[in-house]
């Protein structure tokens, strides 16, 4: 999947489009891997509630604040972003059942742009499991 960021900061939803990917494929039951091969973007499940969103990008600001005289920076002026893309993680992990994802009822999975505007690749994985009963 790609993702064509606006911002160099960005939270982006993308519960729907895991979705439509998981409800399409032939596979009923398993876990939906979603991974970002980028280090300065990040993957992660969490409430989609614009404060909370908004809380968490203000965390990453204040534990990781840019231009704080990094080594990295004298290179691309981005060492910020990929600390922070540390914090978050590349990836996250949900299972399915009956071709729908197994969230939670305040569950999103979110893409987060840290050192954007870019076309991004999200790699997603399915794979199947057994029921064992």
């Amino acid at each position: 999947m790609q993702i064509s960021t606006n911002k160099r900061i960005e939270v982006i939803d993308i519960t729907g489009k895991i979705s439509e990917i998981v409800k399409q494929s032939s596979i009923n039951e398993g876990i939906c891997i979603i991974y970002t091969s980028h280090t300065t973007s990040a993957v992660f499940v969490n409430e989609n509630e614009s404060g909370l969103v908004s809380d968490i990008m203000d965390m990453l600001k204040k534990l990781i604040p840019p231009n704080a005289g990094y080594r990295h920076d004298t290179i691309d002026n981005n060492a910020d972003s990929h600390m922070r893309a540390v914090l978050l993680g590349n990836s996250a992990i949900v299972p399915f059942k009956s071709s729908n994802l197994s969230l939670g009822t305040w569950q999103s999975i979110f893409f987060v742009e840290l050192d954007g505007p870019r076309k991004r690749n999200i790699s997603i994985s399915l794979v199947p499991t057994t029921n064992s009963s």
